[in-house]
């Protein structure tokens, strides 16, 4: 579990394509105590650290998983958003995050006040509401405008230096996750037709 505050812009130093793609990231604060086994998100997906070394960590990313991010599309010198797993005494500046990808996205274009807007896959837009949460390559954001087939968020100077959304060039790719506590709602108020005895559960 994540909070999408993102805690350092870290940098993909290698890439070797296998049965899973073998990423390299240098990020000195991540990994300053990362041990094998831990979770990293990177760019808003949950990854398992398999090597830590000096201010570098390792973590394989199989194909499901690049068919579903925009990660097939980094590579050696691509910045990326990193962020530990939350603890049970870490502060929840953001929202809720699992680290699982709902979808990519693409960035439409900026406009005056830092506004940016990003283009969704049509199936996550019911997920979109004014003023909730949103995961942006794993940055939570507060939603402005939420629309069809997109939805705008501001973002404050430090965002734009110290996130990959500074740098993202327009029609470029990014990882999305709506707010889970959204996708539960959804699901109970569907309902269910599963019975047990007498009683519609």
């Amino acid at each position: 579990m994540f909070t999408g505050i993102v805690e350092e812009l870290g940098e993909i130093v290698a890439a070797e394509p296998g049965q899973t793609t073998r990423l390299t990231i240098r990020g000195p604060l991540v990994t300053s105590d990362a041990a094998d086994g831990d979770s990293i998100a990177v760019n808003g997906v949950c990854l398992t650290v398999t090597a830590v070394a000096g201010d570098t960590f390792t973590v394989d990313v199989v194909a499901e998983t690049l068919s579903r991010s925009s990660l097939s599309a980094t590579g050696p010198g691509s910045k990326v958003n990193l962020e530990r797993a939350v603890t049970p005494a870490t502060r929840l500046g953001g929202h809720l995050v699992q680290g699982h990808v709902d979808g990519v996205g693409t960035l439409r274009e900026r406009t005056a006040g830092s506004v940016v807007r990003v283009g969704i896959p049509a199936e996550l837009s019911r997920y979109l509401v004014q003023k909730g949460s949103v995961t942006v390559d794993g940055i939570s954001l507060t939603v402005v405008d939420a629309g069809a087939d997109s939805f705008t968020v501001a973002l404050i100077p430090t965002t734009l230096a110290r996130t990959t959304l500074g740098s993202t060039p327009i029609g470029g790719p990014v990882n999305l996750e709506v707010d889970v506590v959204a996708k539960y709602v959804e699901r109970l108020l569907r309902g269910s037709t599963t019975t047990e005895g007498n009683v519609e559960v």
